[in-house]
């Protein structure tokens, strides 16, 4: 790790020292099994994996409440994989506010975004990759952002200092292609490396019943693409490759009566290529089914992205359906399932499921799923089509 990265989060801890005029301390540990379906494509996959993470979170506030720290730390400790052991300041961020503005350093987590099965216009966090597949884990991000807060809308500039790599499942993990990707022999498109000065803004309004969002992010791209070397030993190495892009994004939420329409656009442009991409759909809720306290959610996104073929990711022309239960017990239970279908290739879907409930103040369960099938080989999917897993987790909250 950088040592400008760690003595930012030293700076940001002492600020702590002054005044701990209201400190919240609470967090979340937990134990993971996961569980793989089927047999591994590679002899040093595993079966299964037990897993354990401790996530503390302190808070404190001082100058009359005008002044907070933040303080989220995370480390998984993993049975199996020494890749997905790690530990990462998610947040330490100092922030400061005004009569109409504010002002936050340090160590952050912004997230943007509107749709449920992808999240185009998100681009200021790294993803934590090893974590799950869905890609909703996110590293810190050293930071300044500056925001206003007006009539007009609220804007909010971002300085973006240094960039964290991407991290990616080890020899004796699953979910990978053949050969895992060597984190180490990054390339970048940037001289400075991960020292390039990354920027973006964004302005966001409601307008009656609609949210609307409009972001511009110029730097180094959190998506690698992945370049295929073979050195003098003749061993073959698969690095990720950060190029500089621009992105304009748009997000856009609006509720009507029961409907939720949710829709994320993106235009990015780079050396390599320029490109436009989409996702977009509504949600409905059913409110007391069956004459019962249930809910049930119906959804559905359409995922477009013009690159087709020649798209990295797998949301090229796909349809997303799906349903959430809500229980509306004390316990906060609820379910969400949902099927992804590739509208090119009928073979090729993935679908997945979302469970969890209270147990009690303390204690909570946790069930995630995921299935994939595919047999079209130039699809990213192929890769995980013997990865099917069900993993459960018992979580407790102090």
């Amino acid at each position: 790790m950088d040592w400008r990265y760690i003595a930012l989060c030293c700076w940001l801890a002492s600020l702590t020292s002054n005044a701990l005029a209201d400190t919240q301390y609470n967090g979340t540990a937990a134990f993971e099994q996961r569980y793989f379906l089927q047999d591994p494509l590679y002899p040093q996959q595993p079966r299964d994996s037990a897993s354990v993470f401790f996530a503390p979170e302190l808070y404190t506030s001082f100058n009359d409440g005008q002044d907070s720290v933040l303080f989220r730390g995370f480390y998984r400790f993993d049975q199996r994989d020494s890749e997905r052991s790690h530990g990462d300041v998610r947040e330490l961020i100092w922030s400061h506010v005004g009569e109409n503005w504010e002002i936050k350093a340090g160590i952050g987590k912004v997230f943007w975004g509107q749709t449920e099965s992808l999240h185009l216009v998100d681009i200021i966090n790294q993803t934590d990759s090893i974590e799950a597949i869905d890609g909703e884990d996110k590293l810190g991000q050293p930071m300044v952002a500056l925001s206003f807060f007006k009539d007009w809308g609220n804007f909010t500039l971002f300085a973006l200092p240094y960039f964290r790599e991407r991290t990616f499942t080890g020899e004796d993990g699953r979910l990978r292609g053949p050969i895992p990707v060597s984190g180490e022999d990054a390339l970048f498109e940037s001289k400075d490396k991960n020292s390039n000065r990354d920027w973006a803004a964004r302005w966001q309004k409601s307008i009656g019943d609609w949210e609307l969002g409009l972001s511009y992010f110029d730097g180094t791209s959190r998506d690698p693409d992945f370049v295929t070397t073979v050195n003098e030993q003749g061993e073959v190495k698969v690095s990720p490759y950060y190029a500089q892009i621009r992105q304009v994004g748009l997000d856009v939420l609006t509720i009507i009566d029961a409907w939720i329409i949710k829709f994320e656009a993106i235009q990015r442009t780079s050396l390599a290529q320029d490109y436009w991409a989409m996702v977009g759909g509504f949600e409905y809720t059913s409110v007391g089914i069956l004459d019962t306290v249930y809910d049930i959610g119906w959804l559905m996104e359409y995922q477009y992205d013009d690159r087709q073929e020649l798209a990295t990711s797998v949301a090229q022309n796909d349809l997303m359906v799906g349903a959430r239960w809500v229980l509306n017990d004390v316990d906060g239970s609820e379910m969400l399932v949902g099927v992804v279908q590739d509208l090119d290739y009928s073979a090729v879907r993935s679908a997945f499921i979302e469970a969890s409930s209270r147990i009690n103040d303390h204690w909570k369960w946790r069930l995630d799923a995921w299935f994939f099938s595919s047999d079209e080989t130039q699809e990213p999917s192929y890769l995980l089509r013997r990865d099917d897993y069900v993993q459960f987790s018992l979580e407790y909250y102090f």
